[in-house]
């Protein structure tokens, strides 16, 4: 049988760079956002990371939970809707990192430069219009154009940028990390 930890598949970019989190503290609580059943989340929570996983989906939150508490890892499951019209989602200042992976709603990107604090950090990977070749997504509002990802956060310290295939499985993706100006 296998482990709960075995489970856990957290994100390579993350797993390459979870230094980022360890070698200073953050200047607050890590928001997962689009989290789903929260991988992410629980690998840095079993590092002593606080984080606070943010998903629409009840069950995937469910799950989350059912997950950490196997891991043995305490994470903060927040329900919330990140698309509404108009409105912003998240509370400003409140977060010292955010994580997003395989998700893109280009509306919350200014939400997102608000909510992190000064210092924070930004770990985003997520499709770009070459993966239709490779999969799913194929609706060109999920899919980011070249050089975009980059071009959203170019006033930003940047830490780590990449923009290809990724194999295993095959994608194409754009990733950043980078640091919001104190």
């Amino acid at each position: 049988m296998k482990s709960a930890k075995s489970k856990l598949k957290p994100a390579q970019l993350l797993v390459e760079h979870s230094g980022l989190f360890l070698e200073k503290t953050l200047p607050g609580p890590v928001l997962d956002l689009a989290c789903g059943e929260a991988h992410n989340s629980i690998f840095l929570a079993l590092k002593g990371v606080k984080v606070i996983s943010g998903d629409l989906s009840s069950e995937a939150l469910e799950r989350a939970g059912e997950l950490a508490a196997e891991c043995g890892a305490e994470i903060s499951v927040w329900q919330v809707d990140l698309e509404p019209e108009g409105v912003n989602p998240l509370p400003e200042h409140a977060y010292g990192a955010i994580l997003v992976f395989r998700y893109l709603h280009r509306p919350l990107i200014p939400c997102i430069k608000k909510a992190l604090r000064k210092g924070g950090l930004l770990l985003y990977e997520t499709f770009t219009a070459e993966q239709p070749r490779f999969g799913k997504p194929r609706n060109p509002d999920y899919l980011l154009q070249s050089g975009e990802l980059g071009h959203m956060f170019a006033d930003w310290e940047e830490i780590f940028y990449f923009e290809g295939i990724k194999e295993n499985p095959t994608r194409a993706v754009a990733q950043i990390i980078c640091r919001k100006p104190t």
